[in-house]
């Protein structure tokens, strides 16, 4: 199943986002306009699908949910592969389902190519893995660095490379995949821009220094909460620290320090530094000038001017 086919923007189904950076305030927010309007959610945060990965990823649990449906949350075990295409479907699904049930459909997240996938009707690489050229190129990650592959990268694909974080060597391997398989951009090969939806997009910020506050204290209260127990039962179930998923902030430095290879303040510095990069990173998916996007401060209190916009877009009046 792909995303829904375009149509005049009147009669096209309405869809609520709400973005923002990390740990900004989108899962409480999004809570709270939920129960206002009788929504339903879901994630685009890549982070969430998978089971077993809750501290690391600041994943409300079933309590925190508060009874509101949410979606593609715990879809996945963390040695399966969830592809930009197949959360694209399984989204479109979800949001479609929830207007089959007369609901509104709420999609919250700050995975900004997920997001997009869904809002911009995008048809992802249809490109299939190249086991062998994925080899070659991870065994180029290991002997040379990850930043030879992704100078690679830049050269080939600039806009590409600016979207994707040097670290991320998953992201960095499938954009050259596609590229060397298909002969062509990996940026290009978006497909469709016009949404499939009509978009009401709401953007949530705070000052950045209070922002990297709210990081740092949320690290702290993952390692309380038990994000190194976390992480060595996923190894103890046979998760390989390579695994995609245990790839991810907060993951492998926990495995290093379960390896004994990074002391835990040097690692808790490393997770501050990296999400502040990937904060900054979100900033160029979800632009403070971009015209789509109506932005609101997280203080004071932006309940009730959201809801007056998103009962006003319902209604067909915005």
């Amino acid at each position: 199943m792909s995303s829904p086919e375009p149509r005049s923007p009147e009669n096209r189904p309405p869809l609520i986002v709400l973005v923002g950076p990390t740990a900004v305030g989108k899962t409480e927010l999004s809570l709270c306009l939920a129960e206002k309007l009788n929504a339903e959610i879901v994630s685009a945060d890549s982070r969430l699908f998978y089971r077993g990965m809750d501290i690391g990823t600041a994943k409300p649990g079933l309590p925190e949910r508060r009874g509101i449906p949410h979606h593609l949350i715990d879809v996945a075990d963390p040695d399966e592969t969830w592809s930009l295409s197949v959360f694209q479907q399984a989204a479109c699904a979800a949001i479609a389902g929830i207007h089959g049930r007369g609901r509104a459909a709420l999609l919250v997240g700050g995975t900004g190519q997920y997001v997009h996938a869904v809002t911009h009707g995008w048809n992802p690489p249809a490109a299939p893995p190249d086991a062998e050229l994925r080899a070659e190129l991870e065994r180029r990650a290991r002997e040379a660095g990850y930043l030879d592959l992704y100078a690679e990268l830049q050269r080939l694909d600039p806009q590409a490379a600016e979207r994707i974080d040097p670290r991320n060597v998953r992201r960095t391997i499938r954009a050259l995949e596609v590229i060397r398989l298909t002969g062509e951009k990996f940026s290009a090969q978006r497909g469709r821009t016009e949404s499939p939806y009509r978009l009401l997009t709401l953007g949530l910020n705070r000052p950045r220094p209070e922002l990297y506050a709210r990081v740092d204290a949320r690290i702290e209260a993952m390692f309380t909460a038990g994000l190194l127990a976390e992480v060595q039962s996923l190894l103890d179930r046979g998760c390989s620290p390579d695994l995609p998923s245990m790839t991810s902030i907060g993951y492998r430095e926990c495995v290093a320090i379960l390896q004994g290879r990074m002391p835990v303040e040097e690692a808790k510095a490393r997770m501050r530094r990296t999400t502040r990069i990937f904060v900054r990173r979100q900033a160029n998916w979800f632009k403070a000038d971009d015209p789509s996007i109506h932005w609101f401060a997280a203080d004071p209190d932006p309940m009730q001017p959201m809801l007056g916009l998103i009962r006003s877009f319902l209604h067909g009046e915005g």
